[in-house]
């Protein structure tokens, strides 16, 4: 159960989100937002209801003209070009604070006349700044292609930052880059793991590994894939997207692919595998919380969020070059290390809901009285 603050009753909020496809981290965080502005109105680019929460379902959402596009929720990074003109067409009105939940362009909305705006930050705008390969390739004809749309879509991003009058930075990782890239100095307040419903349980741990990500290219699964399909060991991977197929023609038998999972069942493998694996460089990662507040160590590339929130040879072992090899040995260091499941879950625990919506409120009330 979470305390909102008491002003939070009085103020008159719009939030917005980049789009509505699914329930990850950044939908969590948005989630806790609608329940902490009940009356808030939603504005995002797309809307798939059957895709999100009640939570966030039963506010008034507005989208932007890509909502009509046909198939567009499947294929929405093709339209990418199209985004700095579909926001714009985004106008909250009436409000004396606009919240934006952004890592693409929810941050550019203008806030209505006399409103303060405080951005919410997983990371600049990710397609543009980082992780360009991993989205879209190293074909050098589509890069020749993007090269000039990337260069606008870059000056289009630092220019609207103007509109925020103040940035909320998920963790340092991405307030350095904020500084980098807007100039502009962060608060650090981050996400939310649900402590309460992941938990330690009594179940044994069992022979298999674990993965639970969102497959596309950046999180390198890939790697995960070919290195214990090479070793033989059982390796669980809960998560869909677009490198499903290809991460299936990679895997070996002992690989298998659960899809989409309920959250009670992904608790009951956070409790029983031997470890989680997360190869990829995050912003945060709210997965790793998860599995620690169940007790499950994690291995991790050691950069990026993760470095901010496991405890190396407590919650879990960082391994430091993005190879089967490396990945290999720190398995085989945390599979075979005696780990206390308390201390474990104690590492997870001071990123709980409450902590985030303290951090967020004060970080609130100073956007609505800086100068």
């Amino acid at each position: 159960m979470v305390d909102y603050p008491e002003n939070w009753k009085t103020l008159r909020v719009a939030l917005a989100h980049d789009w509505l496809t699914g329930m990850r981290g950044g939908e969590k965080v948005l989630e806790i937002l609608c329940d902490g502005f009940p009356d808030a109105e939603v504005y995002t680019l797309l809307h798939n209801p059957n895709a999100v929460s009640p939570a966030i379902n039963s506010h008034k959402v507005h989208t932007s003209p890509l909502q009509g596009v046909p198939g567009i929720a499947r294929n929405y990074r093709r339209f990418l070009p199209f985004f700095p003109a579909a926001v714009s067409r985004l106008k909250p009105s009436d409000v004396d604070l606009l919240v934006s939940t952004s890592h693409c362009v929810a941050k550019a909305l203008c806030p209505p006349a006399g409103a303060r705006h405080l951005c919410y930050c997983f990371t600049p705008m990710r397609y543009a700044w980082t992780f360009y390969n991993e989205y879209f390739g190293t074909s050098h004809l589509k890069a020749l292609v993007f090269k000039p749309v990337l260069a606008a879509l870059r000056r289009w991003d630092r220019r609207t930052a103007r509109r925020v009058d103040r940035f909320v930075a998920i963790s340092r990782h991405v307030a350095a880059r904020i500084r980098k890239f807007y100039g502009r100095e962060s608060d650090i307040v981050h996400p939310p793991v649900d402590t309460a419903f992941f938990t330690t349980g009594p179940e044994q741990r069992a022979d298999f590994d674990l993965v639970v990500s969102a497959l596309v290219p950046y999180k390198r699964i890939d790697l995960a894939v070919t290195a214990y399909t090479r070793t033989g060991r059982k390796l669980k991977i809960v998560g869909v997207g677009g490198e499903l197929p290809r991460l299936r023609r990679l895997a070996g038998p002992n690989v298998e692919f659960l899809e989409w999972s309920a959250d009670e069942d992904i608790r009951n493998l956070y409790r029983t595998a031997r470890c989680l694996v997360f190869p990829g460089e995050e912003d945060f990662g709210i997965v790793p919380l998860e599995a620690q507040a169940c007790g499950c160590p994690v291995v991790a590339y050691g950069r990026g969020g993760a470095l901010e929130t496991i405890k190396d040879g407590v919650s879990g072992i960082f391994f430091d070059a993005q190879t089967e090899a490396s990945l290999l040995t720190a398995v085989d260091r945390c599979t075979s290390a005696p780990w206390d499941p308390a201390a474990i879950r104690a590492a997870a625990e001071p990123f709980g809901p409450q902590a985030f919506v303290d951090g967020l409120a004060t970080a609130i009330d100073r956007c609505l009285t800086q100068l």
